[in-house]
């Protein structure tokens, strides 16, 4: 893209940053359509496990829905408790929100549909996405009452327990791409197992895909883990005292979180841009990448919402206890087994 505005007859240094303004703008506005349609999806998937029609009413089979609902937060007056710290108050959701953009600068849509296709991207996701708990606690704190505090707190403990395990099953998936560039990853599954992209196929790194989609759920505080805002305990957790547009910041930086985890597992497991299959007698390779990572996607945003319809909420002492002595020993005695075979068959 900084060619092409450079062959518009603009200075290098202008042509750069134009091109990253636009790629930028290229990744965050259809991500927020997306989160508009993909609430709008979730509503509907519970509403179809449950027997009822869900959003029916606001545009055609209700798919403006999510953009009324916007409308009329957008039109709210925003209120400040009297007592609230009202610069961290509000810089909270605005945190939160940024925070959960950042991160997409690195996922690749295709071979080469990526903002900055660098070489830690995988790190650099890890990293990102770990500061979300920031908006979290600043805003419990903020708030200056006792069901956002308690809530804040819940949300710390649990984020920092499951990003333990979320770690060392990246370390998995990088032992065995050799690489933490999420484009070279990608393409390190083309053809793994016979005919299949992808590692979920392999018997080491399939049980760490479940693990992986496990705590991805923990991670964006979806049932049956959202003891952060579980209703008959906390009100609405750390988002109790917002209204108006930053209470919308909380709900758009939550489910941009949750598709960037969907993208994530497709991308680690499930061969991101690939088709699922390389067989040459099936016209999909004419299909663009973009497409078939869009694809798997929503295939595990269903699973999301799918869980959050028929799972009940966990315990807090489940919550823990399946974190630290579940899947923090079990995502350890996979990282020996993954680079014990690897020092055996690659290396050895």
């Amino acid at each position: 893209m900084t060619e092409f505005f450079i062959s518009l007859g603009m200075n290098a240094d202008w042509a750069w940053f134009v091109a990253t303004i636009c790629g930028i703008l290229l990744i965050a506005l259809p991500l927020m359509l997306g989160v508009a349609m993909i609430i709008y999806m979730d509503r509907k998937v519970w509403a179809a496990i449950n027997l009822r029609r869900g959003p029916n009413v606001v545009g055609p089979f209700g798919l403006l829905q999510s953009f009324a609902d916007g409308l009329k937060v957008f039109l709210q007056e925003t209120i400040i408790p009297s007592a609230a710290n009202k610069g961290l108050f509000i810089i909270a959701p605005i945190l939160t929100f940024t925070v959960a953009l950042l991160s997409w600068a690195v996922i690749p849509f295709g071979p080469e549909a990526v903002l900055a296709d660098i070489n830690v991207g995988l790190l650099y996701i890890f990293a990102v996405s770990s500061l979300g708990v920031y908006g979290v606690v600043i805003s419990g704190w903020a708030s200056n009452s006792k069901y956002p505090f308690f809530s804040a707190m819940r949300a710390s403990a649990q984020m920092i327990s499951y990003e333990v395990s979320i770690g060392f099953i990246i370390v998995c998936v990088v032992l065995w791409a050799g690489t933490f560039n999420l484009n070279e990853i990608v393409l390190a599954q083309e053809n793994h197992f016979w005919i299949i992209n992808g590692f979920f196929f392999n018997p080491l790194l399939f049980p760490i895909m479940v693990m992986f989609f496990i705590s991805a759920l923990a991670e964006t505080q979806r049932v049956p883990f959202d003891l952060t805002e579980a209703e008959s305990e906390l009100v609405a957790g750390y988002q109790t005292e917002y209204s108006s547009m930053s209470f919308a910041l909380f709900w758009l930086g939550e489910y941009a979180n949750i598709l960037l985890m969907c993208a994530l597992t497709s991308i680690l497991f499930f061969g991101g841009w690939l088709p699922p299959l390389n067989i040459d007698l099936i016209p999909w390779f004419d299909i663009p990448g973009i497409v078939w990572l869009l694809l798997k996607i929503l295939f595990f945003f269903f699973c999301f919402s799918w869980v959050m319809a028929t799972v009940p909420r966990y315990r807090y002492d489940q919550l823990m206890r399946l974190g630290w002595k579940v899947f923090l020993p079990l995502s350890l005695f996979f990282v020996f087994a993954v680079s014990g075979y690897l020092m055996l068959t690659r290396w050895g």
